[in-house]
Protein backbone atom coordinates (compact mmCIF):
# COMPACT_ATOMS: atom_id res chain seq x y z
CA UNK A 1 0.00 0.00 0.00
CA UNK A 2 1.29 3.49 -0.78
CA UNK A 3 2.75 5.60 2.26
CA UNK A 4 -0.38 7.06 3.61
CA UNK A 5 1.71 10.18 5.41
CA UNK A 6 2.46 10.89 1.42
CA UNK A 7 -1.29 10.65 0.29
CA UNK A 8 -3.88 12.22 -0.11
CA UNK A 9 -6.14 9.39 0.32
CA UNK A 10 -8.70 9.92 3.19
CA UNK A 11 -8.83 7.78 6.22
CA UNK A 12 -12.06 6.13 5.26
CA UNK A 13 -11.15 5.16 2.71
CA UNK A 14 -7.77 2.91 4.06
CA UNK A 15 -8.63 -0.59 5.30
CA UNK A 16 -7.02 -0.69 8.47
CA UNK A 17 -6.53 -4.89 7.99
CA UNK A 18 -4.69 -4.10 4.93
CA UNK A 19 -2.02 -6.47 5.39
CA UNK A 20 0.56 -3.87 4.68
CA UNK A 21 -0.53 -1.95 7.31
CA UNK A 22 -0.99 -4.51 9.88
CA UNK A 23 3.14 -4.80 9.08
CA UNK A 24 4.04 -1.28 8.93
CA UNK A 25 1.05 0.49 11.05
CA UNK A 26 2.66 3.57 11.97
CA UNK A 27 2.07 5.74 9.49
CA UNK A 28 -1.43 5.16 9.37
CA UNK A 29 -0.77 5.36 13.34
CA UNK A 30 0.39 9.37 12.69
CA UNK A 31 -2.48 10.51 10.59
CA UNK A 32 -5.05 8.85 12.95
CA UNK A 33 -3.16 10.77 16.09
CA UNK A 34 -2.86 14.28 13.77
CA UNK A 35 -6.44 13.95 11.88
CA UNK A 36 -8.64 12.04 13.80
CA UNK A 37 -7.66 10.77 17.36
CA UNK A 38 -10.77 9.55 17.91
CA UNK A 39 -11.99 7.77 14.51
CA UNK A 40 -15.34 6.06 13.45
CA UNK A 41 -14.88 3.41 10.53
CA UNK A 42 -17.72 4.20 8.28
CA UNK A 43 -17.23 0.21 7.14
CA UNK A 44 -17.40 -1.10 10.93
CA UNK A 45 -18.43 1.58 12.76
CA UNK A 46 -15.64 0.72 14.96
CA UNK A 47 -14.32 3.75 16.80
CA UNK A 48 -10.48 4.23 17.00
CA UNK A 49 -8.65 6.14 19.66
CA UNK A 50 -5.09 6.61 18.93
CA UNK A 51 -3.74 9.22 21.02
CA UNK A 52 -1.70 8.90 24.72
CA UNK A 53 -4.07 11.38 26.72
CA UNK A 54 -7.38 9.96 24.84
CA UNK A 55 -6.31 6.02 25.37
CA UNK A 56 -5.21 6.59 29.01
CA UNK A 57 -8.73 8.64 29.36
CA UNK A 58 -11.11 5.83 28.09
CA UNK A 59 -8.80 3.25 30.83
CA UNK A 60 -9.26 5.75 34.03
CA UNK A 61 -13.09 5.55 32.83
CA UNK A 62 -14.57 1.48 33.16
CA UNK A 63 -17.79 2.84 34.54
CA UNK A 64 -17.95 4.59 30.71
CA UNK A 65 -16.07 2.51 28.52
CA UNK A 66 -16.89 -1.33 29.34
CA UNK A 67 -13.90 -4.28 29.05
CA UNK A 68 -17.05 -6.62 28.76
CA UNK A 69 -16.41 -7.23 24.94
CA UNK A 70 -16.10 -11.36 25.23
CA UNK A 71 -19.10 -11.17 22.26
CA UNK A 72 -16.44 -10.34 20.21
CA UNK A 73 -14.25 -12.78 20.26
CA UNK A 74 -16.88 -14.56 18.35
CA UNK A 75 -15.97 -15.62 14.64
CA UNK A 76 -13.15 -13.69 14.83
CA UNK A 77 -14.82 -10.81 15.87
CA UNK A 78 -17.53 -10.93 13.46
CA UNK A 79 -19.72 -10.99 16.63
CA UNK A 80 -21.84 -14.30 15.84
CA UNK A 81 -20.48 -17.70 15.93
CA UNK A 82 -20.74 -19.85 12.87
CA UNK A 83 -22.93 -22.75 13.08
CA UNK A 84 -19.82 -25.45 12.94
CA UNK A 85 -17.70 -23.47 15.28
CA UNK A 86 -20.76 -22.56 17.54
CA UNK A 87 -21.71 -26.62 17.84
CA UNK A 88 -17.76 -26.93 18.36
CA UNK A 89 -17.81 -24.09 21.85
CA UNK A 90 -20.94 -25.65 22.95
CA UNK A 91 -18.83 -29.08 24.10
CA UNK A 92 -17.34 -26.91 26.20
CA UNK A 93 -17.54 -24.64 29.50
CA UNK A 94 -19.58 -21.54 29.57
CA UNK A 95 -17.95 -18.00 29.17
CA UNK A 96 -17.06 -16.13 32.10
CA UNK A 97 -16.08 -12.46 32.53
CA UNK A 98 -13.06 -12.63 34.94
CA UNK A 99 -10.26 -10.86 33.68
CA UNK A 100 -9.35 -9.15 30.28
CA UNK A 101 -13.56 -9.19 29.80
CA UNK A 102 -14.88 -7.87 32.96
CA UNK A 103 -15.25 -5.03 34.92
CA UNK A 104 -15.56 -4.07 38.60
CA UNK A 105 -16.89 -4.81 40.94
CA UNK A 106 -16.37 -8.56 39.87
CA UNK A 107 -13.20 -7.24 37.67
CA UNK A 108 -11.70 -6.46 41.26
CA UNK A 109 -12.48 -9.57 43.06
CA UNK A 110 -11.14 -11.98 40.55
CA UNK A 111 -7.84 -9.96 40.15
CA UNK A 112 -7.29 -9.94 43.60
CA UNK A 113 -7.19 -13.35 43.88
CA UNK A 114 -4.51 -13.65 40.39
CA UNK A 115 -2.16 -10.84 41.65
CA UNK A 116 -1.33 -13.23 44.45
CA UNK A 117 0.65 -14.85 41.82
CA UNK A 118 2.56 -11.94 41.16
CA UNK A 119 3.03 -10.30 43.85
CA UNK A 120 6.46 -8.25 44.04
CA UNK A 121 8.06 -10.20 47.29
CA UNK A 122 7.30 -13.26 45.38
CA UNK A 123 8.52 -12.08 41.82
CA UNK A 124 11.84 -10.60 43.69
CA UNK A 125 12.64 -14.19 45.06
CA UNK A 126 12.51 -15.62 41.19
CA UNK A 127 15.68 -13.97 40.06
CA UNK A 128 18.23 -17.35 40.74
CA UNK A 129 15.52 -19.26 39.09
CA UNK A 130 14.69 -17.46 36.56
CA UNK A 131 18.69 -17.14 35.80
CA UNK A 132 19.12 -20.97 36.18
CA UNK A 133 16.23 -21.44 33.56
CA UNK A 134 17.91 -19.02 30.71
CA UNK A 135 21.21 -20.79 31.02
CA UNK A 136 19.72 -24.40 30.52
CA UNK A 137 17.84 -22.45 27.40
CA UNK A 138 21.12 -20.93 26.04
CA UNK A 139 23.23 -24.50 27.54
CA UNK A 140 20.79 -26.55 24.37
CA UNK A 141 22.13 -24.83 21.53
CA UNK A 142 24.99 -21.98 22.60
CA UNK A 143 27.75 -25.40 20.92
CA UNK A 144 25.69 -24.50 17.36
CA UNK A 145 26.90 -20.81 16.77
CA UNK A 146 23.18 -20.55 15.30
CA UNK A 147 19.45 -20.05 16.68
CA UNK A 148 16.01 -19.13 15.76
CA UNK A 149 15.67 -17.09 18.97
CA UNK A 150 11.91 -16.46 19.05
CA UNK A 151 11.25 -20.38 18.89
CA UNK A 152 14.05 -21.71 21.03
CA UNK A 153 14.24 -19.28 24.04
CA UNK A 154 11.91 -16.42 23.91
CA UNK A 155 8.47 -18.11 23.81
CA UNK A 156 10.25 -20.74 25.63
CA UNK A 157 11.58 -18.97 28.98
CA UNK A 158 8.38 -17.47 29.99
CA UNK A 159 6.42 -20.55 29.19
CA UNK A 160 8.58 -22.44 31.38
CA UNK A 161 7.94 -19.95 34.08
CA UNK A 162 4.54 -19.44 34.18
CA UNK A 163 4.13 -23.25 33.87
CA UNK A 164 6.22 -24.22 36.44
CA UNK A 165 4.05 -22.00 38.12
CA UNK A 166 0.36 -23.23 37.78
CA UNK A 167 2.15 -26.83 38.05
CA UNK A 168 1.86 -27.55 34.39
CA UNK A 169 4.01 -30.50 33.58
CA UNK A 170 6.81 -28.96 31.31
CA UNK A 171 6.24 -31.83 28.94
CA UNK A 172 2.84 -30.78 28.28
CA UNK A 173 4.15 -26.59 27.70
CA UNK A 174 4.17 -27.37 23.86
CA UNK A 175 0.72 -28.60 23.70
CA UNK A 176 -0.42 -26.23 26.24
CA UNK A 177 1.28 -23.21 23.55
CA UNK A 178 -0.32 -24.02 21.15
CA UNK A 179 -3.85 -24.29 22.64
CA UNK A 180 -2.88 -20.72 24.16
CA UNK A 181 -2.24 -19.62 20.66
CA UNK A 182 -5.29 -20.67 19.08
CA UNK A 183 -6.92 -18.82 21.35
CA UNK A 184 -5.16 -15.30 20.72
CA UNK A 185 -6.54 -16.11 16.91
CA UNK A 186 -9.90 -16.22 17.46
CA UNK A 187 -9.46 -12.98 19.54
CA UNK A 188 -7.79 -11.31 17.11
CA UNK A 189 -10.57 -10.75 14.37
CA UNK A 190 -9.06 -11.14 11.71
CA UNK A 191 -9.09 -15.01 11.37
CA UNK A 192 -10.28 -17.28 8.58
CA UNK A 193 -13.45 -19.59 8.92
CA UNK A 194 -11.28 -22.39 8.83
CA UNK A 195 -8.81 -21.17 11.47
CA UNK A 196 -11.55 -19.86 13.80
CA UNK A 197 -13.57 -23.48 13.51
CA UNK A 198 -10.01 -25.04 14.62
CA UNK A 199 -9.05 -22.64 16.99
CA UNK A 200 -12.34 -23.20 18.65
CA UNK A 201 -11.60 -27.49 18.66
CA UNK A 202 -8.05 -26.59 20.37
CA UNK A 203 -9.66 -24.47 22.79
CA UNK A 204 -12.56 -27.07 23.77
CA UNK A 205 -8.78 -29.32 24.04
CA UNK A 206 -7.45 -26.79 26.63
CA UNK A 207 -10.44 -26.46 28.40
CA UNK A 208 -10.57 -30.37 29.08
CA UNK A 209 -6.95 -30.15 30.00
CA UNK A 210 -7.52 -27.17 32.81
CA UNK A 211 -10.83 -29.03 33.94
CA UNK A 212 -8.91 -32.54 34.95
CA UNK A 213 -6.07 -30.32 36.24
CA UNK A 214 -8.69 -28.76 38.47
CA UNK A 215 -10.84 -31.73 39.69
CA UNK A 216 -7.24 -33.02 40.50
CA UNK A 217 -5.78 -30.15 42.34
CA UNK A 218 -9.65 -30.37 44.42
CA UNK A 219 -9.07 -34.02 45.47
CA UNK A 220 -5.21 -33.46 45.94
CA UNK A 221 -4.01 -30.04 46.55
CA UNK A 222 -0.95 -29.41 45.60
CA UNK A 223 2.02 -26.26 46.07
CA UNK A 224 1.18 -24.41 42.81
CA UNK A 225 -1.16 -21.84 41.79
CA UNK A 226 -3.61 -24.30 39.95
CA UNK A 227 -3.92 -25.36 43.66
CA UNK A 228 -3.97 -21.98 45.02
CA UNK A 229 -7.07 -20.93 42.52
CA UNK A 230 -9.12 -23.96 43.19
CA UNK A 231 -8.76 -23.77 46.87
CA UNK A 232 -9.26 -20.00 46.89
CA UNK A 233 -12.73 -17.95 48.58
CA UNK A 234 -14.23 -14.79 46.46
CA UNK A 235 -16.65 -12.63 48.00
CA UNK A 236 -19.38 -11.62 45.97
CA UNK A 237 -23.53 -10.84 46.54
CA UNK A 238 -23.97 -14.33 47.27
CA UNK A 239 -21.16 -14.11 50.38
CA UNK A 240 -18.01 -16.63 50.02
CA UNK A 241 -17.90 -19.47 47.80
CA UNK A 242 -15.21 -21.60 45.96
CA UNK A 243 -14.70 -20.33 42.00
CA UNK A 244 -16.27 -22.86 39.50
CA UNK A 245 -14.97 -25.02 36.78
CA UNK A 246 -15.80 -22.11 34.23
CA UNK A 247 -14.21 -18.80 36.36
CA UNK A 248 -11.22 -20.96 37.12
CA UNK A 249 -10.82 -21.90 33.74
CA UNK A 250 -10.91 -18.22 32.69
CA UNK A 251 -8.37 -16.84 35.37
CA UNK A 252 -5.45 -19.58 34.56
CA UNK A 253 -5.98 -19.53 30.50
CA UNK A 254 -5.45 -15.39 30.62
CA UNK A 255 -2.68 -15.87 33.63
CA UNK A 256 -0.71 -18.27 30.93
CA UNK A 257 -1.08 -15.43 28.06
CA UNK A 258 -0.45 -12.79 30.78
CA UNK A 259 2.39 -14.18 31.35
CA UNK A 260 3.66 -15.90 27.85
CA UNK A 261 2.65 -14.22 24.43
CA UNK A 262 3.79 -10.27 25.52
CA UNK A 263 7.19 -11.66 27.18
CA UNK A 264 8.09 -13.72 23.96
CA UNK A 265 7.66 -10.50 21.94
CA UNK A 266 9.75 -8.21 23.80
CA UNK A 267 12.39 -10.75 24.28
CA UNK A 268 12.96 -11.33 20.44
CA UNK A 269 12.19 -7.40 19.64
CA UNK A 270 14.94 -5.78 22.45
CA UNK A 271 17.39 -8.43 21.00
CA UNK A 272 16.97 -7.48 17.22
CA UNK A 273 16.67 -3.81 18.24
CA UNK A 274 19.88 -3.88 20.45
CA UNK A 275 21.94 -5.42 17.32
CA UNK A 276 20.37 -2.60 14.83
CA UNK A 277 21.88 -0.21 17.12
CA UNK A 278 25.20 -1.74 18.29
CA UNK A 279 26.55 1.71 20.15
CA UNK A 280 23.04 1.47 22.54
CA UNK A 281 24.62 -2.40 22.63
CA UNK A 282 27.96 -1.70 23.19
CA UNK A 283 26.79 1.12 26.03
CA UNK A 284 24.22 -1.87 27.79
CA UNK A 285 27.47 -4.12 27.96
CA UNK A 286 29.39 -1.38 29.16
CA UNK A 287 26.84 -0.43 32.12
CA UNK A 288 24.43 -3.44 32.92
CA UNK A 289 22.03 -0.76 34.66
CA UNK A 290 21.26 0.33 31.20
CA UNK A 291 18.98 -3.06 30.53
CA UNK A 292 16.38 -1.55 32.14
CA UNK A 293 16.43 1.12 29.50
CA UNK A 294 16.32 -1.40 26.79
CA UNK A 295 12.99 -3.41 28.41
CA UNK A 296 11.06 -0.09 28.53
CA UNK A 297 12.03 1.38 25.29
CA UNK A 298 11.59 -2.30 23.34
CA UNK A 299 7.82 -2.44 25.21
CA UNK A 300 6.81 0.78 24.14
CA UNK A 301 8.87 0.58 20.86
CA UNK A 302 6.98 -2.71 20.07
CA UNK A 303 4.06 -2.55 22.13
CA UNK A 304 3.28 -6.26 22.05
CA UNK A 305 -0.55 -5.71 22.79
CA UNK A 306 -0.93 -3.06 20.02
CA UNK A 307 -4.71 -2.69 20.22
CA UNK A 308 -7.44 -4.10 22.50
CA UNK A 309 -11.47 -3.98 22.84
CA UNK A 310 -13.80 -1.82 24.61
CA UNK A 311 -17.23 -1.33 24.62
CA UNK A 312 -19.12 2.24 24.94
CA UNK A 313 -21.32 1.81 27.79
CA UNK A 314 -23.79 4.87 27.65
CA UNK A 315 -23.32 8.03 25.70
CA UNK A 316 -20.70 10.04 25.75
CA UNK A 317 -18.28 12.39 24.29
CA UNK A 318 -14.39 11.59 23.68
CA UNK A 319 -12.11 14.06 22.23
CA UNK A 320 -14.76 16.01 20.65
CA UNK A 321 -16.57 13.11 19.04
CA UNK A 322 -19.75 11.86 20.75
CA UNK A 323 -20.62 8.48 21.29
CA UNK A 324 -23.55 5.86 21.39
CA UNK A 325 -24.15 3.53 24.21
CA UNK A 326 -23.00 0.21 22.57
CA UNK A 327 -20.57 1.17 20.24
CA UNK A 328 -17.37 -1.19 19.73
CA UNK A 329 -14.06 0.50 20.58
CA UNK A 330 -10.28 -0.10 19.69
CA UNK A 331 -7.80 1.59 22.16
CA UNK A 332 -4.83 1.87 19.68
CA UNK A 333 -1.65 1.18 22.13
CA UNK A 334 0.83 1.27 19.49
CA UNK A 335 -0.53 4.52 18.55
CA UNK A 336 -0.15 5.66 21.74
CA UNK A 337 3.28 4.90 22.65
CA UNK A 338 4.26 6.80 19.79
CA UNK A 339 2.78 9.83 20.40
CA UNK A 340 5.13 12.63 19.53
CA UNK A 341 2.99 15.11 22.17
CA UNK A 342 4.13 12.25 25.28
CA UNK A 343 7.71 10.79 23.62
CA UNK A 344 10.20 13.07 21.84
CA UNK A 345 11.38 11.59 18.06
CA UNK A 346 8.85 8.72 18.91
CA UNK A 347 9.75 6.31 16.55
CA UNK A 348 13.74 6.38 17.15
CA UNK A 349 14.75 3.56 19.39
CA UNK A 350 16.45 5.24 22.74
CA UNK A 351 17.65 2.77 25.41
CA UNK A 352 17.97 6.09 27.29
CA UNK A 353 14.76 7.71 26.55
CA UNK A 354 13.84 9.17 29.92
CA UNK A 355 10.34 8.66 30.14
CA UNK A 356 10.31 5.07 28.48
CA UNK A 357 8.72 3.48 31.87
CA UNK A 358 5.40 6.15 30.66
CA UNK A 359 4.45 3.50 27.87
CA UNK A 360 1.12 2.05 28.16
CA UNK A 361 2.01 -1.60 27.01
CA UNK A 362 1.27 -2.95 30.28
CA UNK A 363 -2.41 -1.40 29.87
CA UNK A 364 -3.67 1.53 32.27
CA UNK A 365 -5.82 1.95 35.48
CA UNK A 366 -7.58 -0.90 36.64
CA UNK A 367 -6.76 -3.36 33.61
CA UNK A 368 -2.86 -2.90 33.80
CA UNK A 369 -1.84 -5.98 33.20
CA UNK A 370 -1.35 -8.51 36.28
CA UNK A 371 1.94 -10.27 34.84
CA UNK A 372 3.94 -7.21 33.87
CA UNK A 373 6.15 -7.30 37.38
CA UNK A 374 7.07 -11.01 36.02
CA UNK A 375 7.58 -9.79 32.81
CA UNK A 376 9.86 -7.01 33.85
CA UNK A 377 12.02 -9.44 36.07
CA UNK A 378 12.34 -12.20 33.35
CA UNK A 379 13.62 -9.50 30.96
CA UNK A 380 16.07 -7.89 32.88
CA UNK A 381 17.10 -10.80 33.88
CA UNK A 382 17.80 -12.78 30.60
CA UNK A 383 18.71 -10.00 28.55
CA UNK A 384 22.29 -9.26 30.14
CA UNK A 385 22.92 -13.08 30.45
CA UNK A 386 22.22 -14.16 26.39
CA UNK A 387 24.12 -10.68 25.55
CA UNK A 388 27.08 -12.05 27.78
CA UNK A 389 26.99 -15.70 26.60
CA UNK A 390 26.35 -15.78 23.20
CA UNK A 391 29.42 -13.50 21.96
CA UNK A 392 29.78 -11.83 18.54
CA UNK A 393 26.33 -11.98 18.44
CA UNK A 394 24.87 -11.11 14.90
CA UNK A 395 21.64 -11.17 12.76
CA UNK A 396 22.00 -14.39 10.35
CA UNK A 397 22.12 -13.34 6.83
CA UNK A 398 19.65 -14.00 4.80
CA UNK A 399 17.22 -16.13 7.01
CA UNK A 400 15.53 -13.21 8.80
CA UNK A 401 12.28 -12.02 6.72
CA UNK A 402 11.39 -9.66 9.64
CA UNK A 403 8.09 -10.07 9.59
CA UNK A 404 5.59 -9.24 12.51
CA UNK A 405 2.51 -11.49 13.42
CA UNK A 406 -0.46 -10.78 11.24
CA UNK A 407 -3.17 -10.10 13.47
CA UNK A 408 -4.30 -6.13 14.83
CA UNK A 409 -4.15 -7.19 18.34
CA UNK A 410 -0.74 -8.85 19.19
CA UNK A 411 2.37 -7.48 17.26
CA UNK A 412 5.68 -8.83 17.52
CA UNK A 413 8.54 -10.20 15.06
CA UNK A 414 7.77 -14.03 13.84
CA UNK A 415 11.53 -15.30 13.58
CA UNK A 416 14.30 -13.97 14.56
CA UNK A 417 17.47 -16.08 13.32
CA UNK A 418 20.94 -15.02 15.04
CA UNK A 419 24.49 -16.37 14.90
CA UNK A 420 27.28 -16.27 17.22
CA UNK A 421 31.07 -17.92 18.34
CA UNK A 422 30.31 -21.54 19.24
CA UNK A 423 30.72 -22.57 22.76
Amino acid sequence: MEDVTATTMPLAAIAPLDPAILQDPYAYYFRLRNEAPVFRDPHTGIVAVSSYALVLEVNKKPKTYSSQFAHLLNSGGAGALDAEEAAIMAQGLPWRDTLLTADPPAHSRYKRIAMKAFAPTLVDKMTSYIEETVHRLIDGFIANGAVEFKARFADVLPSLVIADALGVPRSDVPLFHDWLRAGIARLAGNAGRQERIDSARKEIALQHYIIAAIRERRAHRRDDLISDLVHAAINDTDGERPLDDAELYGIIQQIFNAGQETTAHTLTYAIYQALLHPQQLAAIKAEPHLVSGLVEESLRHLTPTNNMWRVVREDTVLGGVALKAGETMLLRYGSANRDETRFADPDTFDIRRSNAREHLSFGAGIHTCLGAALARKEMTVALPIVLDRLQNLRLADGLNSFRFSPGPLLRGVMELHLKFDPA
